[in-house]
């Protein structure tokens, strides 16, 4: 981690408050890409099925921009769609200290755009709260999160040394926390593709290679939720190599916080290239397992 990481975290008497935020938004946005899917898939003027998933997109996080800015202005922002607004406040390439809170709020409006277009229940909305550069890896970490779990109307969410929770559709907050797997051969794990089909073909090999030596695999389609299901034992591991930063932020932290791991391939920390989240019992050989694997995707 670089110096921009050991500047004064919020109290955690703030850190609630802001992860009460982060949940608070999260989930409203979440309703909102669940209530607009059916009408906006209903208007036959769109040139395509992908053009409203856009709009959405740019819609969400238009939505999500607002209520953080109100909130916390002196935060910067960093999300997968351009502002619609069209400032650009996100930190730049290199920035440590984005903003003059030195927090961002790294987002995604909806992770899982596939299964959103196609209607599988298995989207999310992610708000994050990140100390340091979220461009540069091993440059920042989260301190808050939330993964609104669209369709099921959960919200995962966790604040640094607040523990991991989610938060049921009656508004209750049930702790949750990762498995108590030991041995990878018998492990439940995660994974996901990208969208260019040539880095798809060479993911697939890699999965060849990779799932002898586990039980079997899932691939859900988020990666925020995948993180998240790792963190209440749901996965045992989970790893992909590809996402962004707002794809793991939210999910991260639940992680970390229900006692999982989240590290890159290598020892590198995890980043774009490769995360690799698990279980503590199986953190070890899961990443032997990753590591002997990943040049195949790396390399065309």
């Amino acid at each position: 981690m670089t110096a921009a990481t050991d500047r004064r975290l919020p109290s955690a008497e703030e850190l609630r408050a802001l992860e009460e935020l982060a949940i608070d938004v999260a989930a409203e946005a979440a309703r909102f890409v669940v209530e607009r899917r059916a009408a906006e898939l209903q208007v036959t003027t769109k040139s395509s099925d992908v053009d409203i998933v856009t709009v959405m997109d740019s819609r969400s996080q238009e939505l999500i921009a607002a209520r953080l800015r109100a909130a916390r202005p002196r935060d910067a922002f960093f999300g997968e769609e351009e502002a619609a607004d069209g400032r650009t406040d996100q930190a730049p390439p290199g920035t440590t200290e984005p903003a003059g809170s030195g927090l961002t709020w790294v987002v995604d409006p909806i992770d899982g755009t596939v299964n959103y277009l196609y209607g599988f229940p298995q989207y999310a909305v992610s708000v994050a709260l990140v100390q340091g550069d979220p461009t540069v890896p091993g440059a920042w970490r989260p301190v808050v999160g939330a993964v609104a779990d669209a369709v099921a109307g959960r919200v995962h969410h966790a604040r640094l040394r607040g523990g991991a929770w989610t938060r049921t559709v009656d508004g209750a907050d049930e702790p949750v926390h990762v498995s108590d797997a030991t041995d990878l051969a018998t492990s439940l794990v995660g994974t996901g593709f990208g969208y260019d089909a040539a880095k798809r073909g060479r993911q697939a090999r890699a999965l060849a290679e990779l799932i002898p030596h586990v039980r079997d695999i899932r691939r859900g389609g988020s990666a925020a939720l995948d993180l998240c299901h790792v963190a209440a034992g749901r996965l045992d591991g989970y790893y992909e190599m590809g996402i962004n930063p707002w794809d793991m932020a939210g999910g991260w932290i639940v992680l970390t916080e229900a006692g999982g791991t989240c590290t890159g391939a290598q020892g590198e920390p995890p980043s774009s290239d490769c995360v690799i989240a698990a279980a503590p019992g199986i953190a070890e050989a899961l990443t032997r397992a990753v590591d002997s694997v990943v040049d195949l995707v790396r390399h065309p």
